[in-house]
């Protein structure tokens, strides 16, 4: 395992490090919860000025890239597969939906850019691209814009983060620890997670915030948002349905088997590519979160981690290992956020947080060792008191 805390030093020697100190998964350096030496403006310093200008036809330019590359995989799909001798063509099927899969995780990478503002420097712009292609997905546009925004504003805040909050000792149900605690019932817990997770989050809130009644991305009256968002949520559900009508359509015109080959298991690899990317970035025992108590704003932006996914870091536009980055600047666009995450090494130091184990290793260890978090020092007058850490111990 390669976890890192960026220091003064050369990136090469703090891996190097990284090896010696963290080989046992049991001793992992956790990050500091001090609050850092540094505020966001000295960060904002170290990045080049040009990293936070957004160019309309270069962002443009990768949304033509992405849609370019699906309508090919499309065709291909249409036209060459059913070609293929039998025993083959179903491994082919298999491949074109992995691609077109994560081309679409591209796609809605790129929506969420849009929600941030990040595309251009035109809101309206931004909303009627980012609205066009999460429509697509059959996501809500301004529903998700506006929670994850709330996400961005309380990272690491355990009472009013809005998703992937972990639940306190005391408050994990009884069957967990027969889930956990065994290999299958964590790999059955993983796949309903990365096959499911997206739409459950979406329609019922799985994995979000707490709140006082049934809370749903869909529902324009749900308590995520406030009465001046409604109008835009019921626009988001008429794109949505809009969407689903024209899928309607499509079922019925070359049969539903067929819209599932083409479009709904791409769909589903998807989701689950969000599911996983936003997972990892979030979740690690290295990763503290806070109480009412403790957390301030810059300490729960910094309570992110970033991965390496290689090749599919370009196909996921860098989402992927730019993740701190983006918590801290999230207008910055995504073509010039590796520069800037490179920028602001130097003065994160131990706050920067880079994980380069191997995904599949990575999930599995996350699900088994992040199953709540509890407080390591209990004791009256700790100053970690309000401070909470992943555990498993049952």
């Amino acid at each position: 395992m390669v976890f890192s805390g960026n220091t003064t030093a050369s990136e090469s020697v703090a891996r190097e490090s990284s090896n010696r100190l963290h080989t046992d998964s049991k001793k992992i350096n956790k990050s500091p919860t001090e609050r850092p030496p540094f505020n966001l403006s000295q960060i904002k310093k170290s990045i080049p000025a040009h990293c936070f200008n957004r160019s309309l036809l270069r962002s443009l330019s990768y949304v033509i890239q992405d849609l370019l590359i699906c309508s090919i995989l499309f065709y291909l799909a249409l036209t060459w597969i059913h070609t293929i001798p039998a025993p083959f063509r179903y491994v082919t099927w298999v491949v074109y939906w992995a691609a077109q899969g994560s081309m679409l995780a591209g796609i809605w990478i790129l929506g969420h850019e849009c929600g941030h503002h990040a595309l251009s420097n035109y809101s309206l712009l931004d909303d009627v691209v980012g609205l066009t292609l999460h429509s697509a997905l059959l996501v809500p546009y301004f529903s998700f814009k506006y929670s994850h925004c709330r996400h961005h504003s309380n990272t690491g805040s355990l009472e009013h983060d809005e998703v992937y909050v972990p639940k306190k000792k005391c408050h994990i149900p009884w069957y967990y620890k027969y889930i956990y605690n065994n290999p299958v019932g964590r790999l059955l817990s993983l796949t309903i997670q990365l096959m499911l997770g997206w739409t459950l989050y979406l329609a019922f809130n799985v994995s979000g915030r707490h709140y006082p009644r049934f809370a749903c991305h869909y529902d324009p009256y749900s308590p995520i948002y406030n009465d001046r968002e409604r109008a835009h949520i019921f626009i988001s559900d008429a794109c949505v349905l809009a969407y689903v009508f024209a899928l309607y359509c499509l079922a019925s015109s070359f049969g539903f088997w067929w819209l599932v080959r083409v479009y709904g298991v791409p769909l589903l690899v998807e989701s689950g590519c969000i599911v996983l990317l936003s997972y990892l970035q979030h979740t690690h025992p290295a990763l503290p979160h806070y109480d009412s108590t403790e957390w301030d704003w810059l300490r729960g932006a910094l309570s992110t981690v970033d991965r390496d996914y290689h090749f599919f870091n370009k196909n996921f536009h860098n989402y992927t290992d730019t993740h701190v980055v983006h918590h801290l600047f999230p207008t910055i666009p995504h073509y010039h956020a590796v520069e800037a995450t490179k920028a602001i090494k130097p003065i994160l130091g131990e706050y920067y947080r880079f994980d380069g184990t191997p995904v599949i290793r990575a999930i599995w260890r996350e699900a088994k060792e992040c199953v709540y978090v509890e407080q390591e020092n209990c004791s009256a007058g700790s100053k970690s008191r309000g401070v909470f850490w992943y555990s498993n111990k049952f």
